[in-house]
C-alpha cells in the first residue's frame, strides 16, 4: 500500500492524542467542578479546530463549494455526533468518581469490539474473519483488562470511598463512551467516501455536530439554571481545552487514515489498542508514579500491541465489494479511488 505511512502516521496521531485525552479532561473537569462546562470547552476546541480552520483552508483553495453531499453530510456528522456523546460519557464517568487510570481503558478496550461487530454487520463479511483475527481482538480486551486490574494504584486503592457509591453512573458513562466511540470510526469512514474521499470536508461536519451538541445545547442548559457565568476559572479552561484539542488532533488523524486507504475494522481497534497504552503511561507520569509499575501491568500493554499488530495483519478480506440495495448506507463501504486534487 503506497499510503501506508499515511495510514501509520493517522493511526499514531490518533493514538497518542485520544490517549492524552482522558488525563487532561480530568484535570479540567476537576478545576471546573462540573460536567457541562468541561464539555463546552471541549466543544469550542473541536468548533475551532475541525471546523473554522478547515472553512478557512478550503477558502483559500478554492475549493469550499464543491462534493459536499447529503449522504457524506450527515454520516460525517453522525461520525461527530457519537464522538461528542462519548466524550460527555467519559465526562459522566470521571465527574462521578471514575479516573482516566482505568476509565479509558476500559472504554478503548470495549470499542473496538463496538466497531469490529458494526463493521462486519454493515459489510456482511462475517464468513472472512478468521480465528486469528478475533484472537487478536480478544488479545486487545486482554491486554486492556490486565492494564486496568493491575494498574499502578495512586493514593490507596484504586476504587473506594464515592466511587463504590457512584459505581453505576461511572460504568453507564464508560458504556456510552464504548459505544459512540466504537461507531465513530464507520460513520467517518462512510462520510468521508460519499464526500469524495477528502478529508477536511468530513472534519468540517465533526465540528458542526460537536458545536450543536457539546456548545449549543449545554450553554442552553447551563442559561436556563442560572449557573453559565459562574465558576469559570482559566486553569479548568485551559486543561478542558486542550483535552478538546487532542480530541480533534484524533479526529483528524482518524480521517487521514481512513482517506489514505485505511479501513475501520483495523484502523480503529489499532486506534483503542494504542491509546490505553498513552493513556495509562500519562496518568503515571502525572501521578509519579513509576515505582508502582507492575510486571503484570507492562505484560498488558504488550498484549495490547501484540493484539493491535494481530488485528492488523490478519484482518477480514473479502472478494470485490458491490453494491447492495439492502445495505444499511447503500453502497460498499469500500471507498473509490481518489485524484490528488480531492484528497484535501
Amino acid at each position: 500500500m503506497k499510503a501506508f505511512p499515511l495510514v501509520f502516521f493517522g493511526i499514531a496521531l490518533t493514538a497518542f492524542s485520544w490517549g492524552l485525552y482522558g488525563n487532561v479532561l480530568h484535570t479540567g473537569q476537576h478545576e471546573l467542578h462540573g460536567r457541562l462546562k468541561p464539555f463546552i470547552c471541549v466543544g469550542l476546541a473541536y468548533f475551532i479546530i475541525a471546523m473554522v480552520v478547515p472553512l478557512l483552508v478550503l477558502a483559500a483553495q478554492g475549493k469550499i463549494r464543491g462534493d459536499w453531499t447529503f449522504k457524506g453530510i450527515f454520516w460525517s456528522s453522525m461520525a461527530g455526533a457519537v464522538g461528542a456523546f462519548g466524550a460527555l460519557g467519559v465526562i459522566l464517568a470521571l465527574a462521578s468518581g471514575g479516573h482516566p487510570i482505568y476509565v479509558m481503558p476500559l472504554v478503548f478496550g470495549g470499542a473496538p469490539v463496538v466497531n469490529t461487530l458494526v463493521s462486519t454487520y454493515t459489510s456482511r463479511n462475517w464468513r472472512h474473519i478468521s480465528p486469528t483475527f478475533i484472537a487478536g481482538l480478544a488479545i486487545v480486551v486482554a491486554g486492556a483488562a490486565t492494564v486496568l486490574v493491575f494498574q499502578p494504584r495512586t493514593g490507596g486503592a484504586a476504587m473506594a470511598g464515592p466511587e463504590l457509591r457512584q459505581l453505576p453512573l461511572v460504568f453507564a458513562g464508560i458504556a456510552m463512551a464504548m459505544l459512540c466511540w466504537g461507531m465513530y470510526g464507520i460513520f467517518t469512514h462512510w462520510g468521508q467516501h460519499d464526500l469524495g474521499g477528502g478529508r477536511l470536508k468530513p472534519l468540517i461536519c465533526v465540528g458542526f455536530a460537536y458545536f450543536l451538541i457539546a456548545i449549543v445545547v449545554p450553554v442552553l442548559l447551563l442559561g436556563a439554571q442560572g449557573d453559565l457565568s459562574s465558576d469559570w476559572n482559566v486553569k479548568g479552561v485551559a486543561w478542558s481545552s486542550a483535552a478538546g484539542a487532542a480530541g480533534a488532533f484524533g479526529a483528524l488523524g482518524t480521517i487521514l487514515a481512513l482517506s489514505s486507504g485505511g479501513k475501520p475494522i483495523y484502523v480503529m481497534p489499532l486506534i483503542f489498542g494504542g491509546a490505553p497504552v498513552v493513556n495509562t503511561l500519562t496518568a503515571v507520569s502525572m501521578k509519579n508514579t513509576w515505582d508502582q509499575l507492575s510486571p503484570w501491568f507492562l505484560a498488558g500493554l504488550i498484549l495490547v500491541a501484540i493484539g493491535a499488530v494481530m488485528v492488523l495483519v490478519f484482518q477480514p478480506r473479502a472478494a470485490k465489494p458491490h453494491t447492495s440495495a439492502k445495505h444499511g448506507h447503500g453502497k460498499s463501504t469500500e471507498p473509490r479511488e481518489t485524484t490528488q486534487a480531492e484528497r484535501t
